[in-house]
């Protein structure tokens, strides 16, 4: 089996254009991402998955490697399968996607993922990162996706309101999502077919596809986060955690 890992990476986010090439710290966010995603023991290829030309030529620049997606994608995952058709990847083979958005990831989380999978094979479709919420402002910010699990670490649901709601306490810990995935080419191939789910259009959680649909994904519980940079904002908060560690 063998291990590659995408970084989707589209330059025309509504919310942030260009935010790929954003600066952090004088490098560009997409490199960021590549070194950090290089340093993960069990990887054998990293690609960057892009539609532009801009991105391509940073990546390249720094010596990664690039696969050409469609503009057209409709989601991360189409262009996850568009990628790995074109890598021509055979079916038991594993795929990481670890999003271009993510220029914190610790590379210890990205080896846990991939561990859990070569532990258990066969046993779930899809596998996926969790994070206890030290932050009380992020347990209620819909911009982060929590995830509730059950006693075998298999995700029941993923929503971006505070799962579970206590009733009487809030003495209890919360999870946070980390979108980093880990499936077969096989897998990502049948999902992109699946039409989509009913609880994946309310959320806009693609996720919630898969379990809509009767597969599993395994959550492994991470020690590290990794904050998403969706704003200018978070940018600078990327350089005051760098600064720090």
């Amino acid at each position: 089996m063998k291990v590659t890992l995408l970084i989707p990476a589209r330059y025309g986010s509504s919310r942030f254009p260009g935010k790929p090439l954003a600066p952090i710290n004088g490098k560009p966010m997409i490199q960021h991402v590549v070194e950090r995603a290089s340093l993960a023991k069990g990887v054998d290829n990293i690609y960057v998955a892009t539609d532009d030309d801009r991105i391509k030529e940073v990546v390249e620049s720094i010596g990664g490697q690039v696969v050409m997606t469609s503009s057209d994608a409709a989601s991360g995952t189409d262009r996850i399968n568009e990628a790995i058709s074109k890598l021509g990847l055979a079916d038991d083979d594993l795929v990481i996607n670890l999003q271009g958005d993510q220029p914190l990831i610790d590379p210890i989380s990205i080896e846990q993922i991939i561990t859990l999978f070569k532990r258990h094979p066969g046993e779930f479709e899809m596998a996926t990162l969790g994070f206890e919420i030290v932050d009380e402002k992020v347990r209620h910010d819909p911009m982060h996706v929590k995830v509730v699990f059950d006693n075998e670490f298999n995700a029941l649901y993923f929503s971006r309101s505070c799962i579970p709601f206590g009733r009487d306490t809030d003495d209890y810990p919360v999870y946070k999502h980390i979108g980093v995935y880990a499936y077969t080419r096989r897998f990502v191939n049948a999902f992109a077919k699946l039409p989509l789910g009913r609880l994946e259009n309310l959320e806009k959680l693609e996720q919630l596809r898969a379990l809509e649909y009767g597969y599993k994904i395994k959550v492994a519980i991470s020690a590290f986060d990794s904050p998403e940079v969706d704003t200018p904002e978070d940018v600078r908060k990327c350089e005051q955690r760098l600064a720090v560690d």
